[in-house]
């Protein structure tokens, strides 16, 4: 976190401190209470808008740390999101498992199959990465609507996560639930960025022949990445599933994939708060269409069949294509700059 004016480090561990002054104690301090207290006055719809939005932002992360900071594109997380999913369902539903073993056994397996896959970008990457890691969903859909286990292309129905005897059914329960993983999974993100491993696959993503000649093992990072972005998926493909109660092979195309590669795009890649604003900004343009569409439909009557319905990609394409020209770095590098604008904030000391 970037220090107000006058203000420098004595130590190196305040140095590598996140929250390196008491005001930025207190506005953590702050923003935790007003998260964690956000059920007692935000209705049932507005928490039905964020625990998707929450899930989404774990999930991004994930893909983030791969394609943001290790530079691997992947355009098939949704199909990882899947294997999270459907290994908590069985877990669950099949062999009656409880909830604390399913999620780490769903990050566990997403992470794994992400490995697997992830060995293509030993040889290849760019394009032919990206084409790799569709072909990779393509797998994994196939595999799961051909085995029993997973229902087919019926489906599975998933039991409400249960922790300690607490079943999370209404929304307000799984608010807490979501947001508490998703407030350890920032955590560890950021921290991450800044560990070895981290500059290490910044390395790797600037350039990997340098990072090579400099001693780091392609090999090692490239698949260590893999399994942390994947891993994350994992995690948000189980409480994807526990939320909604049942999953298909439908709530995971390679639409929904593209709309995390937008979202990092969207938020700014390779940063922490990145997939954060990228989360929460296509989360609210598809509640916002949600909402416009059928007034449109209502204000404008002539207007063409299934108009209405292809306003969402519409609009996410055009916000691409915007950002790309625009501001390529994303919302992250627009905060930034905001932050830098007020550095004399009183709330900065």
């Amino acid at each position: 976190m970037s220090l107000p004016c006058g203000i420098r480090n004595y130590s190196y561990a305040s140095d590598m401190a996140i929250f390196r002054t008491r005001w930025h104690w207190v506005l953590l301090g702050a923003f935790l209470i007003y998260l964690f207290t956000v059920p007692l006055y935000w209705n049932n719809f507005w928490l039905s808008v964020a625990n998707p939005i929450g899930i989404t932002i774990i999930a991004a992360i994930g893909l983030n740390i791969l394609t943001g900071y290790c530079g691997q594109l992947s355009v098939g997380h949704a199909g990882f999101i899947a294997v999270g999913a459907f290994t908590s369902a069985v877990l669950t539903a099949q062999y009656n498992l409880p909830f604390l073993v399913a999620l780490p056994a769903a990050g566990l397996m997403a992470g794994l199959i992400g490995m697997l896959f992830g060995i293509s970008s030993l040889r290849v990457k760019g394009f032919y990465l990206a084409i790799a890691t569709i072909a990779a969903q393509i797998i994994i859909i196939w595999v799961i609507t051909h085995l029993d286990i997973t229902g087919g292309f019926n489906g599975l129905t998933v039991p409400r996560a249960e922790i300690f005897g607490i079943t999370f059914r209404s929304q307000q329960s799984l608010f807490y639930l979501i947001f508490i993983v998703a407030a350890i999974v920032v955590f560890f993100a950021t921290n991450l960025a800044r560990t070895r491993v981290g500059r290490a696959f910044v390395a790797v993503r600037d350039n990997d022949l340098a990072a090579e000649v400099m001693g780091i093992n392609l090999f090692r990072y490239k698949l260590l990445a893999f399994f942390i972005g994947c891993f994350l998926a994992g995690i948000a493909g189980s409480l994807t599933a526990h939320q909604i109660a049942f999953v298909s092979h439908e709530h995971f195309s390679i639409a929904n994939s593209i709309l995390y590669v937008g979202m990092i795009i969207i938020g700014g890649a390779g940063t922490v708060s990145g997939p954060i604003l990228g989360a929460v900004s296509i989360g609210l343009l598809q509640q916002g269409v949600t909402y416009v569409s059928p007034w449109l439909e209502r204000t404008i009557p002539s207007l063409e069949p299934g108009f209405t319905s292809g306003l969402g990609p519409l609009l996410f394409g055009l916000a691409i294509i915007l950002f790309l020209i625009l501001e390529p770095r994303g919302l992250a590098h627009r905060w930034a700059l905001f932050k830098a604008s007020y550095r004399l904030w009183p709330f900065s000391y």
